[in-house]
């Protein structure tokens, strides 16, 4: 009889404890009719965590759309896809997200989301459907479930290895080896959910060539806003992305509905003209309530409060801050709150530095503090300069401006230290821009909206780009938001979609 050393038998009890894991938590899933892994969540908790994140997810992307007739409409075309599921006894939720974000995205437990800004790149209910479908797979799939069985699974794994072999390197490995793993296996779940999608979609009768026209549109929107934000929308490979690149996903779309022996002229319903009745007027981009960019001025009604950038510059408008990105590699964040009434504005601007470097404190202290007025507000202004990857010197100019006794504000700008002197003067434009509205100003700023209209003889797409409401793009605007292309020729009759101001 052989005699394991001390190693040997370690490694054959992690081998042995990770098959029992794997043996005892497999169960076939109806929806892929494959065996999946799901010892650490089970259906029931699935519905909890759904339960509990709902009113979070919901707060984190803007609120509900205040729109009853949009929002039930929507939930009316999932229930009829969720009902076609495997899972027709399971409660779906069905939300309209106040968010101009196009993403659409599900929780266990059939909790399902859909922007308004995903809405306005739908032409037809039945590439609503499409996208509807595809989160209801991910449901369906228990895609959140799996990834966390596996996670869970990969992180015990690498604890063991750590416990067999002593070697914290090793079990740091085997770590990033999962890591790499469950990004391919976030990827299948992608391309699986997109099949599962055109299954509902074709078991209710939509036409199910709403789900490559849908996702051809999310491919050129991307490509879009690469194209107006100055990035490379090529410069992160297909495989090294969560979600596989659209033109993969349109060419897997299109095989699966060969396999079905689905032509593309199936005269199965898209419901268009009653899609575009149900978006008509719907809000465009930002809603006031969180703050508008319109062009390079940012203007929020509530806080009353408007600051624009110059020529070359671009804002980009999130829940947490206000970002400014420049020529250059200039870059900067605008942001505030609710302070305490009594608090120097010197040693909040402080207090400003101290939460940017975060919770390690690491970093040098602000010097050539001074104190500014900025359109009769206090306000004080420090710099300091960091050093980044390859010894690159960075320079911070971080300025707080008091707004009232209960509120400041703040902009911290980051340049390249060798741009720093080019870049002073336009920060100081953009600090001297940044001004308080009066009641007036603030009720008079309305957000854009979408606008579906008719074609009347003579019309052509260069009229109708004139026609969107951006200083920029406009024709690659409305190309993107009607799934036209420079090709594409307009009937009288038909309806297309503008972005106009309200």
């Amino acid at each position: 009889m052989a005699i394991r050393t001390k190693g040997h038998f370690r490694t054959f009890i992690m081998g042995a404890t990770l098959m029992a894991l794997a043996l005892g938590g497999c169960s076939v899933n109806p929806a892929t009719g494959k065996r999946e892994f799901s010892p650490f969540m089970t259906p029931s908790q699935e519905l909890v965590i759904g339960q509990q994140e709902h009113p979070k997810i919901t707060s984190q992307f803007g609120g509900t759309y205040d729109d009853p007739e949009l929002a039930g409409y929507i939930a009316s075309v999932g229930a009829s896809l969720a009902a076609n599921s495997e899972l027709p006894e399971l409660d779906f939720t069905f939300t309209l997200l106040n968010h101009k974000i196009v993403n659409a995205f599900a929780l266990p437990g059939g909790y399902v989301y859909m922007s308004r800004g995903i809405l306005a790149l739908f032409n037809d209910e039945a590439e609503m459907a499409s996208v509807l479908g595809h989160e209801i797979g991910h449901v369906t799939a228990r895609h959140s479930a799996n990834r966390y069985n596996r996670s869970v699974f990969a992180g015990l794994g690498s604890v063991l290895v750590g416990v067999a072999t002593g070697s914290g390197e090793l079990a740091q490995l085997a770590s990033q080896g999962s890591q790499l793993y469950l990004l391919s296996y976030s990827r299948g779940q992608e391309l699986q959910s997109d099949q599962l999608g055109i299954r509902y979609m074709n078991r209710t009768g939509y036409d199910p060539y709403g789900a490559p026209r849908m996702l051809g549109s999310l491919g050129a929107h991307s490509g879009l806003e690469a194209a107006i934000s100055g990035r490379d929308s090529d410069a992160v490979p297909g495989w090294a992305r969560t979600h596989p690149l659209s033109e993969d996903r349109v060419t897997e779309a299109l095989e699966r509905l060969r396999e079905l022996d689905i032509p593309p002229d199936n005269n199965l319903p898209r419901n268009r003209d009653r899609y575009l009745d149900a978006i008509d007027g719907m809000i465009y981009g930002d809603d006031p309530s969180q703050g508008i960019v319109d062009d390079r001025t940012f203007s929020h009604p509530v806080f009353k409060l408007r600051f624009e950038v110059p020529e070359g510059f671009n804002l980009q408008n999130t829940e947490q801050a206000v970002f400014i990105a420049g020529p250059n590699d200039a870059r900067g964040i605008f942001a505030g709150g609710t302070v305490e009434p009594g608090a120097d504005t010197r040693s909040l601007l402080q207090q400003v530095w101290a939460e940017l470097l975060g919770e390690n404190q690491q970093g040098p202290a602000l010097q050539n503090i001074q104190s500014l007025n900025v359109d009769d507000m206090e306000a004080y202004t420090g710099t300091a300069r960091l050093t980044g990857q390859n010894s690159a010197a960075f320079d911070v100019r971080v300025v707080a401006i008091r707004y009232a006794a209960d509120r400041l504000y703040h902009f911290t700008f980051l340049t390249p230290a060798n741009v720093t002197s080019q870049a002073s003067g336009t920060f100081q434009d953009i600090i001297s821009s940044f001004r308080k509205l009066s009641d007036q100003e603030a009720a008079e700023i309305k957000p854009k909206r979408l606008r579906v209209v008719t074609v009347r003889p003579g019309d052509t797409i260069s009229n109708f780009a004139l026609r969107m409401d951006f200083s920029d793009y406009q024709q690659e605007r409305f190309l993107v938001l009607n799934g036209l292309s420079e090709n594409s020729t307009l009937r009288a009759g038909d309806r297309v979609k503008i972005i106009a101001s309200e």
